[in-house]
């Protein structure tokens, strides 16, 4: 076990890539009092943002939102904080930019954990004929659509580093590899088009995604057997996987401490971020168990088509009434029907179109406050439309879209 073994290729100001790795969408200047290094710029500004804050009224897996003891999605992004940064830490990596990916690799996460995404996915492939996938959307929400509001009252994006957008579009961890390597090449981001496809450019980058998967199976599992939702019989299978590893209980203390161990004992240049063949088994058998009795359980089956009836019902009501550049307007007079949907989502559309919105009440302070990206333009377009939906229904919480969904079934 050494310590500081990958201090050499941290992502300090000795890298000889860090001007790329701290490079920003459009550049910002530095306050002369400010004395926080770009990554941890970045962590606050994601900290701040509504987005994060969502986060904990989004399902990690088990659908309860008034259940305190279930994890949710905003606690498994502290969790993989907490893992990388103990990693990172002993090897000697930039804990400033392992926090910062962290925190953030969730924001573009949707309502209703994965079920959600899979709803979106679907939608998004009928009427956009492309993918949708969360990391992707993490990103999206970080360059054009979560808005902070700065020292002078104006409402702009995020505007994170190179490095942090990367390690967010880039931390899928559902492909199994056993050693984690950085990329060699900084290309664009738009040109990564699906989940897993290519590596991080960082190694903090690689900490992150290999704490991410880490994280979720100890406190997944911890978070059926609260719940009784493992048979005497699953846990009996539990319990020889646990045997099998010498361990006395596979639960999310044993698996973290045991997998973090090794990671620090066997991680450095040559070998990349990794485990032993002992831990990296153990780690796909949990997985295989997870998967197995939790995730494909068909006690989720309510909650999946639920979950698929709420975003689908959503999606249509809004998609029904387009009306090009006059969708504000119609959306607004029809808001008697459906208040809280409506008004809302026409003064979101609001902040990202170049209308004129002087008509309305509240026209004239969105068009001088909010000085973003108009990525949804004049609306004349139905495919930027439904992008709008999608993009909006992506950013709800759980309790906000069954909210809404009371509306439609409401008279």
């Amino acid at each position: 076990m050494s310590k500081d073994a990958l201090k050499q290729v941290a992502a300090t100001p000795e890298h000889p890539a860090y001007d790329t790795l701290v490079s920003r969408l459009k550049p910002r200047k530095q306050r002369e009092d400010d004395f926080r290094s770009p990554f941890m710029r970045d962590y606050t500004r994601i900290l701040h943002s509504m987005a994060y804050r969502r986060l904990k009224h989004k399902t990690q897996v088990f659908f309860n939102v008034s259940n305190d003891h279930i994890c949710t999605r905003i606690e498994h992004v502290l969790h993989v904080e907490s893992v990388s940064h103990i990693i990172a830490a002993y090897l000697g990596l930039n804990t400033e930019l392992t926090s910062a990916i962290a925190i953030g690799h969730d924001l573009g996460h949707a309502p209703f954990g994965h079920q959600g995404e899979s709803n979106l996915d679907a939608l998004s492939k009928k009427y956009l004929g492309k993918r949708f996938w969360h990391e992707q959307n993490g990103v999206r929400f970080a360059d054009k659509l979560e808005l902070l509001e700065d020292g002078q009252l104006h409402y702009k994006t995020l505007n994170l580093t190179y490095a942090v957008r990367d390690g967010i579009i880039s931390h899928c961890g559902e492909v199994d590899e056993s050693h984690l390597i950085p990329r060699s090449n900084f290309c664009s981001l738009d040109e990564i088009t699906s989940p897993g496809a290519v590596q991080p450019a960082t190694w903090e980058g690689c900490v992150v995604k290999l704490s991410d998967k880490i994280s979720y199976l100890g406190r997944d599992i911890a978070d059926a057997v609260s719940m009784g939702f493992l048979s005497d019989n699953e846990l009996k299978i539990l319990s020889r996987i646990a045997t099998q590893y010498g361990m006395e209980a596979l639960n999310t203390t044993a698996i973290i401490n045991k997998m973090i161990t090794d990671v620090c004992a066997h991680s450095n240049v040559d070998a990349g971020i990794t485990m032993s063949h002992e831990i990296m088994s153990l780690l796909d058998d949990i997985k295989r168990f997870n998967y197995d009795y939790i995730y494909l359980n068909p006690k989720l089956e309510p909650f999946r088509r639920y979950s698929q009836l709420v975003i689908t019902e959503l999606f249509e009501v809004l998609y029904r009434h387009f009306a090009g550049p006059d969708t504000i307007r119609v959306l607004i007079e029809n808001s008697k029907s459906y208040p809280l949907l409506f008004d809302q989502f026409a003064h979101w559309l609001a902040k990202y179109t170049t209308l004129d919105l002087s008509a309305f009440s509240w026209g004239q302070d969105t068009m001088r406050l909010y000085e973003n990206e108009k990525v949804y333009g004049d609306l004349s377009d139905e495919k930027v439309y439904v992008q709008a939906i999608l993009d909006y229904l992506s950013g709800m919480s759980d309790s906000y879209a069954l909210k809404v969904f009371e509306e439609l079934i409401s008279y």
